[in-house]
């Protein structure tokens, strides 16, 4: 699509820069990068905004409204960016009120009410009224980043609005602003009278309650009668709620508007009640219909939840390798009953209770009642990651959203899923069916073929034939997201003329000039316009024909690897598990998220707005401060590869150019850790003179603040050599090869030497790979990537003799062994890679599968586990887990991601202080707090280094913590 900005004159585009930056306090950007990454939310949608707007204050909204008013600007409202359907991105001036307003103004217990600032994510205020005992009862399953303001805009619901109804039931009062700037507090009125007071108030307000009176004398049969009264209508404008018996509730009908009518400054919310204790049933079914017809009997029980999945989610789920260990009665399809209860017992009674009450043709085919609450977390998970999870086919496909949430009255969902599945068949597409079954809302991803005029012929016409089915079921087009770009078109087909027409007068009583997200709703756009993938809008492929990555998961394709990213912006969490995305957890900064950046390189690979391609300074700046931590590979829910792209990118950017300092330093480190290792003690003494130190730090690019690292006395590979030499060892037993690391052979070679003795004491022949080898990690980490797939090819020489006789392969550095498992097959695709990469170990996987007999020594010790982020993304942590507590060990494996320093990145020169920020999140703060006695557990390098130059404390390697056992025998 043509760029907004290119289309409006320079000199009005001036006269609104000046006048936004001089009224706003907050950031005003106009720059293309910016830009960039507001082009997407979580939608199919692509549209270019004119400019970008974070307010610091409430004041700032109010001003950047109406400064674009007085210049004819439209104004987009943005929280967290994760609609399905196409309504935070517009053509005008984004308002994102994610990065500032995040303020949680009052809790009053009592009233059970919360006031709080537009941008307040959902997690966030939950845990501030958990102190209460109360809850926000909706909870969407983007409640990890969506904002109060967005769930508002969208009326969002999520699992429990079975028992506690959507947001526009648990709102209080809103404070809103008209496009014209005029300021309203909005809620319901008691009396007919009460509601026509507020029509005689003087100005803009009054003339608003005025319009709105007269709009519901008009049309008061029909919103009685044309609007499906069941609670998940959501699409369309909820103007029932202000007929005389909903209380003529306006907060309630401003709920779900999709920021077309007002801007939401702030909301008052109603709170309730957290149950003590909740027991989770999970009733099999044989397939989604059979389970769908069983709601009615279950919503008789009144459960918190009746949430759906069926078996190609835990299929998806299984591929993903996220619903590992998590076991479902039998069937085809499951419902997740969620039951409260005063502790436990009496929740776990009451689920009983339910499911022996069902009537025969209600009954599961199999059933379960589960208590304990990490199997309840990990159950939710398989429906929470839906989302994400179902976005490619099994065949590889890439799924869409766009009828992703349509709903019906309970009672009808049974039939409307047979009509819908049979949509699907007579279309040939495919989705997998899950959702919101106990409210009749159905969510789907469908492989639509988005990227040619024929396939958007054929989305248009599957649209139009779901909206007729789902209407004839009494159903609403949405039942969570809105109606955004992607269905807004289609309103017609659920309302009447007349109705439709009404929508225009409410929209028209508060946004007279309709500057409030044109497009939506109101006068709404097509449906297949914008379409992200569509030629106009997809990457240019010369630009991504001459990759040097292998991407062997998108077929080869990088652009194909750019659209992993749906945008559903589990990057942008603040807490929770897992790794991704610490950059942005410490900046809050969208271009420092894994979204943001995977945006700016689809925005790169299209050239509209960043017309520079490889050589992007947006890019790079964006990707400067992303540490290659892999946690994206494993916590996204589409498997973004950032630190894949990261290389690919820096490969392409220095290209034939002078790189930076650190590139040089620490990128090529293996190669100076084995020259230094020729003179240890003189470079060791060296690094410690101040200004010798200060003068090196400076010239290798190191940050000022760091210690150098100290290179070792004598090298491991060299002491196993003399060992070797002299005839000790194991020779008899079975073999195994232990990969020398650059960090444990020259800088702490007494991790490998412990290691030896472990595998030793287990039965096995330790041996060491022939000549100097190295996985290549540092100059893949700085896009070096000719060299390291030149260093890759010397590793799978060494390896493959081994290999081929069958011998199992031991890392003990985890980024190393994930460089190996991982990178190798990115670089050096083919069946000697694979083999090799399927021969890698960690020390605890390759002890419990080779020895599973051995009996580990005891050490009777507490500690805490830091988990290296490429062991979490890569090879996952299990294995340790479980041989730390067949050593005795009382282990507390820490979830506090990435601890920041992350190889080369928090050595380079200006990373120091996002560097520390990560690590003082979580994991330096509880290695200062743990008790003398207590050991620190850290298998990386970069982990113990981050961990003793901030706090002065040491950190052992699961090998050291194993040798101290056998030391103690």
């Amino acid at each position: 699509m043509a760029d907004s900005l290119s289309m409006t004159s320079r000199s009005s585009v001036a006269e609104l820069r000046h006048a936004l930056e001089t009224r706003v306090q907050g950031t005003v950007s106009f720059d293309p990068g910016t830009r960039a990454l507001y082009t997407s939310d979580a939608s199919n949608y692509r549209r270019v905004p004119l400019a970008v707007v974070l307010p610091e204050t409430v004041e700032d909204c109010v001003e950047a409204v109406r400064t674009c008013a007085e210049h004819g600007t439209p104004v987009v409202p943005r929280g967290g960016g994760t609609s399905i359907a196409g309504n935070a991105i517009g053509t005008g001036v984004v308002v994102d009120t994610s990065r500032h307003l995040r303020a949680i103004e009052e809790i009053d217990p009592g009233a059970r009410t919360a006031t709080v600032q537009p941008g307040v994510i959902l997690d966030d205020l939950r845990r501030a009224t958990a102190a209460h005992g109360l809850t926000f009862a909706p909870d969407p399953s983007t409640h990890s980043r969506c904002t109060i303001g967005g769930m508002v805009g969208n009326n969002a619901c999520g699992s429990h609005s079975v028992a506690w109804g959507t947001t526009a039931d648990n709102i209080v009062a809103l404070d809103v602003l008209l496009a014209d700037g005029t300021r309203m507090t909005v809620g319901s009125s008691d009396t007919d009278e009460d509601f026509a007071e507020l029509a005689r108030r003087p100005g803009r307000e009054g003339k608003v309650y005025a319009a709105l009176s007269s709009l519901v004398e008009r049309h008061r049969a029909e919103m009685r009668t044309d609007m499906p009264q069941f609670r998940r209508r959501v699409s369309g404008y909820a103007l029932d709620r202000l007929l005389p018996e909903k209380g003529r509730d306006l907060a309630a009908a401003l709920v779900g508007t999709e920021g077309t009518c007002v801007f939401v400054l702030g909301a008052t919310v109603q709170l309730v009640e957290s149950p003590p204790a909740r027991a989770l049933a999970v009733v099999g079914y044989p397939d989604a219909p059979a389970a769908a017809d069983a709601v009615p009997a279950l919503l008789e029980h009144g459960p918190l939840t009746v949430e759906g999945i069926n078996h190609r989610m835990v299929a998806a789920l299984d591929r993903h390798g996220a619903s590992a260990r998590v076991p479902l009665p039998e069937g085809g399809a499951w419902m997740l009953l969620e039951v409260a209860g005063a502790d436990p017992d009496e929740a776990t009674a009451a689920a009983e209770r339910m499911l022996a009450a069902l009537p025969e043709h209600s009954r599961p085919q199999d059933s379960a009642v589960v208590t304990d609450p990490g199997h309840q977390k990990a159950l939710w998970r398989i429906r929470e990651e839906g989302a994400g999870i179902t976005q490619r086919t099994p065949d590889g496909r890439d799924a869409w959203s766009g009828w992703e949430d349509a709903a019906v009255p309970p009672e009808n969902l049974g039939g409307y899923l047979r009509d819908f599945e049979a949509l699907m068949e007579r279309h040939g597409r495919f989705g997998v069916v899950y959702g919101h079954f106990g409210d009749g809302c159905l969510h789907v991803r469908i492989d639509f073929e988005l990227e040619t005029e024929e396939g958007r012929r054929g989305y248009r016409a599957f649209m139009e034939e779901a909206a007729e089915t789902v209407v004839a079921h009494g159903g609403s087009l949405s039942g969570e997201h809105g109606d955004g770009q992607v269905r807004s078109e289609l309103l017609e087909r659920m309302y009447p003329a007349s109705l439709v027409r009404a929508f225009g007068e409410f929209k028209r009583a508060f946004d007279p000039d309709g500057l409030m997200n044109p497009g939506i709703i109101v006068d709404p756009l097509p449906m297949d316009e914008d379409i992200r993938v569509s030629a106009g809008n997809r990457p240019h492929l010369p630009l991504l024909d001459d990759v040097t990555m292998a991407y062997p998961e998108d077929g080869g394709d990088f652009g194909a690897a750019l659209r992993r990213c749906t945008g559903i912006g589990k990057c942008r969490r603040q807490d929770g598990p897992g790794v991704m995305c610490p950059s942005y957890q410490v900046t809050q900064d969208e271009k420092h998220s894994t979204r943001g950046r995977a945006h700016l390189l689809y925005e790169m690979a299209n050239g509209e707005l960043i017309a520079d391609g490889w050589r992007s300074e947006e890019v790079r700046e964006s990707l400067d401060l992303c540490l290659s931590c892999k946690g994206c590979l494993s916590d996204c829910p589409v498997n973004v590869d950032m630190a894949s792209y990261k290389a690919e990118f820096l490969h392409q950017h220095y290209r034939g150019r002078v790189r930076p300092p650190a590139h040089y330093s620490m990128g090529w480190l293996p190669v100076w850790a084995r020259l230094a290792s020729a003179a240890p003690a003189e470079i060791n003494r060296a690094a410690r003179l101040p200004g010798l130190s200060t003068l090196a730090k400076k010239a290798a690019g190191v940050a000022g603040e760091r210690d150098l690292p100290a290179f070792a006395r004598t090298s491991f590979t060299r002491a196993f050599r003399r060992r070797e030499a002299k005839g000790h060892g194991r020779p008899e037993g079975p073999r195994v090869v232990l990969w020398p690391d650059t960090f444990g052979n020259y800088m702490h070679p007494q991790v490998p030497a412990a290691a030896v003795r472990v595998l030793e004491d287990a039965g096995f022949s330790v041996v060491l790979p022939q000549g100097q080898v190295c996985c290549g990690l540092t100059w893949v980490s700085t896009g070096q990537l000719d060299v390291a797939r030149t260093v890759m090819r010397r590793a799978v020489a060494a390896l493959a003799p081994f290999v081929a006789e069958g011998v199992p392969v031991v890392g003990l550095e985890p980024s190393c062994t994930a460089a190996l498992k991982h990178d190798l097959l990115e670089l050096l695709p083919g069946p000697e890679s694979k083999e090799v990469a399927a021969s890698v170990h960690t020390l605890a996987s390759f002890l419990n599968r080779h020895a599973p007999d051995w009996q580990p020594p005891r050490v009777p010790a507490s500690a805490l586990a830091q988990v290296h982020c490429h062991q979490h993304a890569v090879m996952g942590f299990d294995d340790d887990r479980d041989l730390i507590a067949r050593a005795g060990v009382d282990g507390e494996v820490l979830d506090s991601g990435c601890c920041g320093l992350a190889g080369d990145f928090g050595f380079t020169e200006g990373h120091y202080e996002v560097s520390s920020a990560i690590g003082e999140r979580e994991l330096l703060p509880r290695v200062r707090e743990a008790e003398p006695d207590t050991l620190v557990l850290a298998d990386g390098y970069s982990c113990r280094t981050q961990i003793e130059q901030g706090t002065g404390r040491g950190s052992l390697h699961l090998a050291q913590v194993l040798a101290r056992g056998l030391d103690a025998r």
